[in-house]
């Protein structure tokens, strides 16, 4: 196979150019700066499905809160917009994850385990929040990883949950191969500003959201664990989430009373939908993967695959739906099923990884090999076969990669170096399986984050 610019082979070049065009697609700028507009004193907002106005001279005071992987690129499209008429501002991005920005202050901290900068961030943030009056606009910027960029402990019967029982509580659920939504619910009920909090914090101001979903279904009440949405959940699931994953007895000390003290009604609720503090919200979907999934089919139309969009809404065990994928691959290669050749299967959403290793690596990492394995099984039903699965921040897990790609190719090669693919596999280690390969997906930050994106390309 021949190799093209940038160590790519030609399928992977392609693979790569239909990535980067759903990438261009979701940029936080252009998104930004494509819905806000400034005519005068009034701000349009406007998306395919939400037109709002707000006269600014009726507001003393502009200030942009917010937190995620993708805000600062956010912010930066605010600035381009309201320019100076921001009077403050402080959002919260993981490390790397920046840009230059003149009016609102960024503060990095850690993801997806949170640190002190994060606390002490989001402990400015409310106050910043408490502060406002009627006569303030508050815009507040979310995306993906704001639940764990945006930490502050709850109050509990005199005591605090500590950032450390946070940190054991998030490391237990991901190493349960837990989803976000369950993950979150557990999340906004040990935290004094997740699940609709912060808008108690910011009432009776104006708050207008600007928000970028990395969760699939675009759940606002699990987008950054609902910074400013009305909570449907309620301590009695957060609890039974805990069981289900078998972690209930092994809970921090704290954490778990919390919990406890919660379902015995001794702690207040989340707000729900409808409370009064929500009655000047205003939440305004902006990104979400099904864009990124429409740029990718049109680069993929344009480069003469047949295409075929299968879900936004992807879920479910990494490894499953490797297998899925290819299976989806062995009709297309045997019967062209259900796209003629050339032809490119998407997908998108947020996979799980259940950890049983002590390796390195992530979703996407995990379903490629997982998918690598399949193909070694019986690499003549993959002839022509690449598949690149990342994510759309550019960092899958604790890794400076954002995926990986599988072949038949990289399965000889594999088989030559006399690497394991179910020993990597066995240990969690798709990173170091790659990287040895040279076919590690790196980006590095995007800035934005829209869930994942599958690629199947099929010659």
């Amino acid at each position: 196979m021949l190799h093209s610019a940038g160590g790519f082979t030609m399928n992977q070049q392609a693979a790569h150019a239909i990535a980067a065009a759903a990438l261009e697609r979701v940029d936080p700028v252009r998104m930004v700066t494509d819905c806000l507009t400034l005519d005068g004193d009034t701000l349009n907002i406007n998306t395919e499905k939400q037109r709002l106005s707000f006269d600014l001279s009726r507001y003393d005071r502009i200030i942009v809160l917010g937190a995620g992987k993708a805000t600062a690129s956010m912010a930066l499209g605010v600035e381009q917009v309201l320019g100076e008429r921001i009077d403050d501002g402080l959002i919260v991005v993981k490390y790397d994850h920046v840009r230059e920005l003149e009016r609102i202050e960024l503060q990095q901290a850690g993801h997806p385990v949170p640190d002190e900068n994060g606390v002490a961030a989001a402990r400015r943030i409310v106050q910043m929040a408490q502060a406002a009056s009627d006569k303030t606009l508050c815009l507040v910027l979310i995306s993906g990883g704001g639940s764990a960029l945006l930490t502050l402990p709850a109050q509990v019967a005199g005591s605090e949950v500590t950032l450390e029982d946070t940190q054991q509580t998030t490391e237990l659920l991901l190493q349960a191969g837990t989803p976000i939504q369950e993950i979150n619910c557990i999340r906004k009920h040990i935290s004094a500003v997740s699940g609709g909090r912060f808008c108690r914090a910011a009432y009776p101001a104006t708050t207008v959201s600007l928000i970028l979903s990395d969760v699939v279904g675009d759940e606002l009440e699990s987008i950054a664990s609902g910074l400013t949405s009305g909570d449907p959940t309620t301590f009695q699931d957060a609890w039974r989430i805990a069981e289900k994953y078998r972690i209930a007895g092994r809970l921090p000390d704290r954490v778990r009373r919390a919990l406890e003290a919660g379902c015995d009604g001794d702690i207040a609720e989340t707000p729900k939908p409808g409370d009064e503090v929500f009655e000047r919200v205003h939440n305004v979907l902006i990104g979400t993967n099904a864009l990124a999934l429409d740029a990718a089919r049109r680069k993929a139309e344009e480069l003469g695959y047949n295409t075929l969009v299968l879900t936004s809404q992807l879920t479910g065990e990494a490894r499953e739906i490797a297998r899925l994928f290819a299976a989806v691959a062995r009709d297309l290669v045997r019967s062209e099923v259900p796209l003629s050749r050339p032809a490119c299967v998407l997908a998108g959403g947020e996979t799980t990884v259940t950890l049983h290793g002590a390796g390195k690596g992530g979703r996407n990492q995990e379903m490629a090999l997982a998918f690598l394995a399949e193909v070694d099984a019986r690499r003549h039903a993959f002839s022509g076969v690449t598949f690149l699965s990342t994510a759309t921040d550019g960092s899958d897990g604790p890794t400076d990669a954002a995926g990986a790609f599988a072949s038949p190719s990289l399965a000889e090669k594999a088989a030559a170096a006399e690497l394991s693919i179910a020993r990597f596999l066995a240990d969690n280690d798709s990173y170091h399986f790659f990287d040895s390969l040279g076919a590690l997906y790196k980006t590095g930050p995007t800035n934005t984050n829209v869930c994942d994106l599958q690629i199947l390309l099929v010659e």
